[in-house]
């Protein structure tokens, strides 16, 4: 191969912006970034993990600075957006989350709402606030984090689950609003991975072995599955797509 189309996939000059990126899903799709050759900001709330994810990505030769800030707070992602004043960004990834695993009849109305706004209003609020300076550039990322739970339900999950279907309608809501600007939005939906979102999951091996043997592929999946689908929505290679989820979970959802 002679390699023309690769600056299709090239992510030399842009910057960006990854919220959950101190560990987890967050984290895999920021380095997949990263060594695509965009410059990272790292956003998360506990310091300490943001210092050791930068340090292992700046180990690898990415450039990446990193803001702590509580997304959940009405006012979290203007902090942000302060605390980066003039820097550019271009691709949005809006990786951070929580699942609060709770029976239905047990969750509060704070549980419910710390849900919303952590997977629903900071997206929303952090689109408010850079899509402009997109435009205004004409071209601009935001990449969403559906779930397995947007289009079914687990148990013990409610908040979550309703939180990541309101996702995926949030994600055609930004993609009809800015994309004739230049701004595409689309989500992934993973599957099985092990994150600390996930270890109740992979800390019972009955239950991952059963999660693994029911995807086509027959395996749970592993970070860099994740690289593809993430360098391919925040490049120029999908330019042409917008308002769309795709799943990556190796077939869980195809049998």
């Amino acid at each position: 191969m002679d390699g023309k189309l690769n600056s299709l996939f090239s992510l030399e000059g842009r910057s960006a912006l990854v919220t959950g990126g101190s560990s987890g899903v967050g984290l895999a799709m920021a380095r997949a970034l990263g060594l695509q050759g965009a410059k990272l900001t790292l956003a998360a709330r506990r310091q300490a993990e943001l210092e050791k994810a930068a340090d292992e990505l700046a180990r690898e030769g990415i450039d990446t600075r990193f803001v702590a800030v509580d997304l959940a707070l009405a006012d979290g992602p203007d902090r942000l957006a302060a605390q980066l004043g003039a820097s550019p960004v271009d691709i949005i990834v809006n990786a951070a989350g929580i699942n609060l695993r709770k029976p239905f009849g047990e969750v509060s109305i704070a549980d419910f709402d710390f849900s919303m706004a952590l997977l629903l209003r900071a997206p929303f609020r952090l689109t408010q606030i850079f899509a402009p300076s997109m435009a205004e550039r004409g071209w601009g990322r935001i990449l969403m984090l559906a779930s397995l739970q947007s289009l079914r339900a687990f148990a013990n999950s409610a908040p979550y689950g309703t939180a990541k279907g309101g996702v995926v309608q949030l994600t055609r809501a930004i993609a009809e609003a800015w994309s004739d600007k230049g701004i595409t939005c689309n989500a992934i939906a993973p599957g099985m991975f092990p994150t600390g979102l996930t270890a109740p999951v992979f800390d019972n091996p009955a239950l991952a072995k059963r999660n693994a043997e029911q995807t086509a592929i027959g395996r749970n999946g592993e970070m860099p599955d994740l690289y593809g689908a993430t360098i391919f929505f925040a490049s120029d290679a999908a330019a042409y797509i917008t308002g769309q989820m795709l799943y990556v979970d190796g077939g869980f959802t195809a049998k």
